[in-house]
């Protein structure tokens, strides 16, 4: 237990400085990019990365593009919605409804 507890102390002063490794993974549909870790090395995040993306595959997710990097993510996950398709953007015709 000792070891994890260590373990566990380095990686978080590693991700105070921004030095943690962290599972990118950005999708298509829905447009989102997730974060995962943090991780002290990138073997570790490379041994879980495939959990993560079963998993988001799973929930239905397409087109996954995953990066293993150091980063210091504000948040864990992001939704784009920019490319969401609005209906109040267009103005509804008179007797006509969207």
């Amino acid at each position: 237990m000792g070891g994890n507890l260590f373990k566990n102390i380095f990686t978080s002063i590693l991700e105070t400085f921004g030095l943690a490794v962290w599972v990118e993974i950005v999708t298509d549909s829905p447009r989102c990019t997730y974060y995962f870790g943090p991780f002290s090395n990138e073997s570790e995040a490379e041994s879980a990365k495939s959990g993560y993306i079963e998993d988001l595959e799973a929930e239905g997710s397409k087109g996954l593009a995953v990066t293993v990097k150091r980063c210091r993510p504000e948040n864990l996950t992001v939704y784009d919605d920019s490319l969401d398709f609005k209906f109040d953007r267009f103005p509804a015709f008179s007797g006509q409804t969207l």
